[in-house]
């Protein structure tokens, strides 16, 4: 039996193709997914398939803590807020583009923020996020890309280092932590990702904690 088996993980921003394999390869591990996105539409086709859902917008910080009122208890999070704007070169990074990339790591930051104390006291909490490639070797023309998902990367670290020092200040074992995985594009790899993202459990955490996953 897998190690995720009974566990509760949101999938934020999960209404995509990787959020219903993730959802799916978790309820086959005998996780309980839970599935928090802006569209209603998407939203009910997971409901209609037993998924407890909630309809947000992951940027709103009120939102979000509400949110975390109503899960009480969570294990896990996979964070599949994105998406892609780019081109142009230097002068063509617009704010407007910016504005809407950025949204992911705001949506990132106020989910694992609000969630914090209940993962803290999860006896095996893992939290993820998606990053990209282009994180180590940025281009020029998705400039504004690379520095949002540096900037996600780099929270998730921050998440991972507030894991472990929890456990060292309660002289306890450590059962929390945050990876990153990255790819080069995430199409044609949700099904891996799925399966990467419920075998966390798998691992000790000190071992997933801090770890850059690349998948290809």
């Amino acid at each position: 039996m897998s190690a995720v088996s009974g566990r509760r993980v949101l999938l934020a921003g999960g209404t995509s193709e990787a959020g219903w394999a993730a959802a799916r390869r978790l309820r086959e591990a005998g996780a309980h997914a839970i599935v928090a996105g802006r569209s209603a539409d998407k939203l009910a086709a997971f409901a209609d398939e037993g998924f407890d859902t909630f309809a947000m917008d992951l940027t709103d910080e009120a939102a979000v803590d509400r949110l975390a009122t109503d899960l009480r208890e969570i294990d896990g999070v996979l964070h599949l807020v994105g998406g892609w704007r780019g081109g142009g070169g230097i002068p063509g990074q617009t704010d407007a583009d910016w504005a809407v990339l950025e949204s992911s790591l705001t949506a990132w930051r106020h989910v694992s923020r609000a969630l914090w104390p209940q993962l803290i006291a999860s006896p095996a909490a893992r939290l993820a996020v998606v990053s990209s490639t282009a994180v180590a070797r940025p281009l020029a023309g998705g400039a504004n890309y690379a520095a949002v998902k540096a900037a996600a990367e780099a929270w998730t670290r921050a998440l991972a280092h507030g894991f472990a020092k929890h456990s060292r200040d309660a002289q306890a074992e450590q059962t929390g932590a945050a990876t990153i995985f990255r790819v080069t594009q995430l199409a044609g790899l949700e099904d891996r990702l799925a399966t990467e993202f419920a075998a966390l459990w798998d691992r000790p955490a000190t071992e997933v904690n801090d770890a850059v996953i690349d998948l290809r």
